[in-house]
């Protein structure tokens, strides 16, 4: 007897920067969607759905984001294949993760509910399927990419200031940055260069803004360096959700 083909899915992590309080650094966060079916009916996983015969795999991303979390992120990148035999209970299921970052504007229009909430990046609950790898995985995948590439302006505006720019930093890398040590080494990469612009409001003399070096590339989109990147592992996980085009977010996860 032949067995049956692999199921085809995509999931994506979504990480935006957010405050928890007025004077709170703003920290890593990310939205998850409630399972409304089993397996793991209630669990909270990462948003995804089905592959439509008809669309690319970053276009199936962008579509289920859309439809599950209302967001349009404007950088958007493949992570991983996670196709673990043993991933899926009861049929194969290989999925195709990508992970997305967004600003903490659009974040907050982000759609959010009962079935739709965002968490600390950090401090998740155990998740559905082998999801909880898969964002560990994104975190590593993140940091490593803060230290030599100028991807942190994906949590920005066109223009910032330094301090902004450092916040990100620390954000992301869980540690704080002496800011004339952070100012140097970022005027060494020479990945941006100040406006004649500067920060409104403010009793003190205003910042001076800055914008990034168009000539540099956001990010590198090639693959992780076997040598250097650690394997992601896969736990249990499930088969897909069934298909939905509906212009209003949906709760919908995939393996």
């Amino acid at each position: 007897m032949i067995p049956p083909s692999p199921q085809l899915a995509v999931s994506t992590v979504i990480f935006a920067l957010r405050g928890t309080g007025t004077d709170s650094p703003a920290t890593l966060w990310l939205p998850l969607v409630r399972r409304i079916r089993e397996p793991f009916k209630g669990r909270w996983a990462l948003p995804g759905g089905p592959i439509r015969a008809s669309e690319s795999l970053a276009d199936a991303a962008g579509r289920n984001l859309l439809e599950t979390t209302a967001l349009t992120p404007n950088y958007l990148e493949q992570l991983y294949a996670f196709g673990t035999v043993d991933r899926s209970p009861g049929a194969r299921v290989v999925s195709i993760v990508y992970w997305a970052l967004v600003q903490a504007e659009e974040a907050e229009r982000a759609a959010e509910g009962e079935n739709v909430r965002w968490f600390p990046a950090d401090e998740l609950p155990g998740l559905a399927f082998d999801h909880n790898a898969i964002v560990d995985y994104a975190l590593w995948r993140l940091r490593n990419k803060m230290e030599y590439s100028r991807i942190a302006n994906a949590f920005l505006g066109e223009r910032f200031t330094l301090a902004q720019l450092r916040e990100v930093y620390e954000a992301v890398l869980l540690r704080s940055l002496d800011p004339a040590n952070f100012r140097r080494q970022i005027d060494a990469t020479k990945a941006i260069v100040p406006t004649e612009e500067r920060q409104s409001g403010g009793r003190h003399r205003p910042p001076r803004l800055y914008r990034y070096n168009e000539s540099f590339d956001l990010a590198d989109n090639g693959p992780l360096p076997p040598s250097s990147s650690p394997s992601p592992t896969s736990s249990s996980s499930s088969s897909s959700s069934s298909s939905s085009s509906s212009a209003s977010p949906s709760p919908r996860s995939t393996p």
